[in-house]
């Protein structure tokens, strides 16, 4: 298992949280995803090592940027 962290712009609410997660949710691999709105952190759980690009173009196809 391989755990990431990532900091994400612009989550403001619990609506926020539950579009990253499930968009992250949907990148191959993933196992578990934590948002953090108070921080702004998101931090993905997979079997392997997941590929960054497809983390980030899930959070902002879900209408968000990475730090």
């Amino acid at each position: 298992m391989s755990t990431t962290t990532y900091a994400v712009k612009g989550m403001t609410c619990s609506g926020c949280m539950n579009k990253v997660t499930t968009a992250v949710e949907s990148v191959s691999g993933v196992r578990d995803v934590d948002v953090d709105i108070s921080t702004g952190e998101v931090t993905v759980t997979a079997e392997d090592t997941v590929d960054p690009s497809a983390v980030r173009a899930a959070v902002q196809g879900a209408g968000y940027e990475i730090a």
